[in-house]
């Protein structure tokens, strides 16, 4: 029987070792898309995201808001590409550690209470990034060839 499964798993794995790039690219887009929304409402009205980042204690808050909706914008266009894809990756963990330790700790795990269930699934989706980088649909994978 473990001989069976062990054949099995040797047949497919060339096969699965070809939807790497695949699954990168689709871990950047629905990252990209994720970080989409909350950019644009920060955009929207960047100094009522001030206003409340002051009030939670955020030191330097106009600072800080423009920074966050930078990054997370940023963070959009670069997934979405896979351009400077482990760069973009650091700073937008950042972000979500401030998510989660300013927002959504106390609210608990779960995301149907505002918890920090969604913003700790990003930051794994952003480490994978950082450890496994674009993938080849991407431009980095495109200037890493060409250098």
């Amino acid at each position: 029987m473990l001989n069976l499964a062990i054949s099995l798993y040797n047949a497919v794995k060339p096969y699965m070792e070809k939807m790497q790039s695949l699954s990168l690219l689709f871990l950047r887009l629905i990252l990209a898309y994720g970080f989409y929304e909350p950019a644009m409402h920060k955009w929207a009205d960047i100094s009522a995201v001030a206003d409340w980042f002051g009030s939670m204690g955020i030191p330097l808050p106009t600072l800080n808001a423009y920074m966050a909706a930078s990054t997370e914008l940023a963070g959009v266009f670069l997934l979405t590409f896979g351009f400077l894809t482990r760069l973009i990756a650091l700073p937008l963990m950042v972000v979500m550690v401030v998510a989660i330790t300013t927002v959504h700790l106390s609210n608990g795990f779960s995301a149907g209470d505002n918890g920090f269930e969604i913003p700790l699934y990003y930051m794994l989706m952003l480490f994978v990034l950082v450890a496994h980088g674009a993938g080849k649909f991407s431009v980095d994978y495109f200037i890493q060839k060409k250098l």
